[in-house]
């Protein structure tokens, strides 16, 4: 299995606009973060986590020609608003077609339908995506092209649920700021954990650095990785020395072997 660090930011991305810090005029480019998503494949299967507003350029930066799905972590735009790129997947081969499966529960089933009401409209106009929503539950398991997906349900907030994945020996959360026992339990025996970090203080909808490191000690994977940080991490060359042995933080175009 193979998993590609698409992007690594937090819903500004790094640098901030007009932002003048030093992480922001950072010449490094771990330190030039995209929003947050992922790509895994595994035997065949091509499937990115998230869409954000910079699905397109993630995209080519990669050289993907072909992708199976999509899972959608929550319905907030940083995650969503590159979905209507998926055209140029559904139509690389034409006139052959090949329909997009986005996966998501159902609050940001509801939200895609509305966001993108055109792709579901009953007269569509020529080019627009074709898509097919499947909706997810926390309570089940599903399948794409026969490999089985676990969701992680978590809170971003007091009121507001988001999900992670489980693929095999790797776990996948992002703006979580809280987890259930019965949820971490999904996650027993996992090798390979990535998990949101905000930034070194707390935050009201996502895990700060401490409290995703608390979360790797009581899953122990062999490996951790955090993602959908913002500028306040701080320089990735001075970050890097605060977290322990086996926990990294992941950047843009970083590749993983599982």
């Amino acid at each position: 299995m193979r998993l590609t660090f698409l992007g690594t930011g937090t819903s500004q991305g790094v640098p901030v606009i007009g932002c003048r810090c030093e992480v922001c005029r950072s010449r490094d480019a771990r330190d030039r973060r995209l929003r947050t998503s992922a790509m895994v494949e595994v035997d065949g299967l091509r499937l990115v986590i998230d869409a954000g507003p910079d699905f397109r350029q993630q995209m080519l930066r990669e050289g993907v020609v072909r992708l199976d799905a999509i899972l959608l972590t929550h319905q907030h735009k940083d995650h969503t608003a590159g979905i209507d790129d998926v055209r140029a997947f559904n139509f690389v081969d034409f006139p052959t077609i090949h329909s997009m499966h986005i996966y998501g529960n159902e609050a940001t089933i509801a939200t895609i339908t509305k966001d993108f009401d055109y792709a579901f409209a009953e007269n569509k106009y020529q080019g627009v995506p074709v898509i097919e929503l499947h909706t997810i539950s926390p309570e089940q398991s599903f399948e794409v092209k026969g490999f089985n997906i676990v969701p992680i349900e978590g809170q971003h907030s007091e009121r507001f649920k988001v999900l992670g994945f489980r693929i095999g020996k790797l776990a996948y959360l992002t703006d979580f700021n809280a987890i259930s026992d019965s949820e971490l339990q999904k996650l027993e025996g996992v090798e390979c954990l990535v998990i949101n970090a905000l930034r070194w203080t707390e935050h009201n909808s996502h895990f700060s650095v401490d409290q995703a490191l608390d979360i790797i000690r009581r899953v122990a994977p062999k490996r951790a990785f955090l993602t959908h940080m913002s500028h306040n991490i701080g320089l990735y060359t001075e970050a890097e020395k605060r977290v322990p042995p086996g926990v990294q933080f992941a950047y843009d175009g970083l590749i993983i072997e599982i």
